[in-house]
């Protein structure tokens, strides 16, 4: 299941996205997006983790949760149009 993380702090990095979903269970990938001029964040990525089980969790625990200083939100990424 692919999760979509958003309002990120320009200071969070991927691997602490990596860090705080890897607590339940097995990350297939993880990706923070960038501006491709500056090379910051843009404030969002996409986590993907292969057991659904393993992403509701995640998604229901770090929903709303605070990281350095944006309480960030986590639902299921819609695929792409």
């Amino acid at each position: 299941m692919k999760l979509l993380i958003r309002n990120l702090s320009k200071s969070t990095s991927e691997q602490d996205i990596r860090d705080m979903f890897e607590a339940y269970g097995t990350i297939q990938s993880c990706d923070l997006v960038l501006d491709r001029e500056t090379g910051k964040s843009k404030g969002f990525g996409f986590v993907e983790m292969p057991k659904q089980g393993d992403a509701k969790a995640a998604m229901k625990h770090l929903n709303g949760v605070e990281v350095d200083g944006n309480k960030i939100r986590v639902k299921k990424a819609e695929p792409k149009q």
